[in-house]
């Protein structure tokens, strides 16, 4: 009984750490403007990459704090869902493409939406509850059916895995801990130096942004796959990572943790409804996010424009929560968590997130220009 009760106490403090770990996501994000659709509508519309430049200076530090945790023997880098060795390259794509002309139409991806509603979006509290919805009808309801049936079929194994790292350990027989080091810091400083290198991107908010998102990244997977790691549950007698949603080590992720926060709410009251890492990560970003916009006293209400500007935001959540959990990922888990580990599957759904984002840019300027 008092290993179940330490047990119990510990799930408490993964859950705690996990809320402060996101927190500290949602008040960075808040306060340096960190997002993905504005860092390829910056490079669409006016050529600025300096949010990019953000962005893969968030993922290069992200991949090297990672691995480092590994080569430490902190974490299995090879429990997360993101390096297993079935391919879903179909559903990353096709999933990827919907979440990314998603995230256009309702004016930022699942993570934007978490800050945007902490700064007073009432838009964003609706595209939240569309979007929840729709990722749960495709994680369990009708859409589910649909997924299963169709681009989840498309698949192929690799025998060492999906990452990198894993490929580089059996090629040329090195120790998985070292390959993945450096792989890493090959890739990981790569884009640390390319963000660098830009002139104009080098203050305080751009590297504020890079350099803490990433971070953020890193103290999640400690979080999760080191703090929460149990090598033997007293009950079971097997390992186990407290509070996953998945039953994996986890690190920041949207689209299926909406759907999970909806179900907590609603069936609150049922005992069995235990409160986990996704949930608490997903109130922690609008609690954070909230702090920021209190301290810089930016909280402003805001409402729809007009029936447009609705039905857009309405379309643009349904696609991101049917994209996000069909693509296992959203700009955050795919584009950050899942690019950390170096996964060729995260790589794929953010190819396809990009390409749907583009698609979405041309069809609101047709908008626009239909409209003038």
């Amino acid at each position: 009984m008092d290993e179940l009760a330490a047990l119990n106490s510990l799930r408490h403090t993964v859950l705690w750490a996990a809320f402060a770990v996101a927190a500290a996501f949602g008040f960075i994000a808040q306060r340096t403007h960190f997002c993905t659709m504005g860092a390829v509508s910056d490079i669409v519309n006016m050529g600025d990459w300096n949010r990019m430049r953000m962005w893969g200076m968030a993922v290069g530090v992200a991949a090297i704090g990672f691995y480092a945790l590994g080569w430490l023997g902190l974490i299995d880098t090879s429990a997360s869902l993101y390096t297993g060795k079935r391919i879903v390259w179909l559903s990353a794509l096709v999933g990827g493409a919907l979440f990314g002309i998603g995230m256009v139409l309702a004016s930022g991806c699942g993570s934007k939406t978490l800050v945007r509603i902490g700064g007073g979006s009432l838009k964003s509290l609706v595209v939240f509850c569309v979007m929840g919805l729709a990722a749960f009808m495709t994680l369990r309801g009708v859409f589910a059916v649909a997924r299963n049936a169709t681009v989840d079929q498309v698949a192929f194994e690799i025998g060492a895995g999906a990452a990198l790292p894993a490929w580089l350990a059996t090629g040329f027989g090195v120790e998985p801990g070292v390959a993945g080091l450096a792989a890493a810091l090959l890739v990981g400083g790569a884009l640390i130096v390319w963000a660098l290198l830009g002139a104009d991107f080098r203050n305080f908010n751009n590297l504020l942004g890079g350099l803490g998102i990433g971070l953020v990244i890193v103290g999640m997977w400690w979080v999760s796959g080191h703090l929460g790691f149990v090598p033997e549950h007293p009950e079971t007698l097997e390992p186990v990572y407290l509070a996953s949603n998945t039953g994996r080590m986890e690190s920041l992720t949207f689209t299926a943790p909406m759907a999970y926060t909806l179900d907590w709410l609603i069936f609150f009251s049922d005992k069995s409804k235990l409160l986990t890492f996704g949930v608490v990560t997903v109130l922690g970003v609008v609690a954070g996010s909230l702090l920021c916009a209190l301290i810089d006293r930016s909280f402003r209400w805001e409402g729809f424009r007009d029936t447009q500007d609705t039905a857009l935001h309405l379309v643009g959540a349904v696609l991101m929560g049917v994209g996000g959990v069909t693509a296992l990922g959203c700009t955050v888990g795919q584009g950050l968590s899942g690019l950390s580990t170096l996964s060729l599957t995260s790589a794929i759904a953010v190819a396809g997130i990009i390409g749907g984002a583009v698609l979405g840019f041309k069809f609101q300027i047709w908008l626009l220009e239909r409209s003038a």
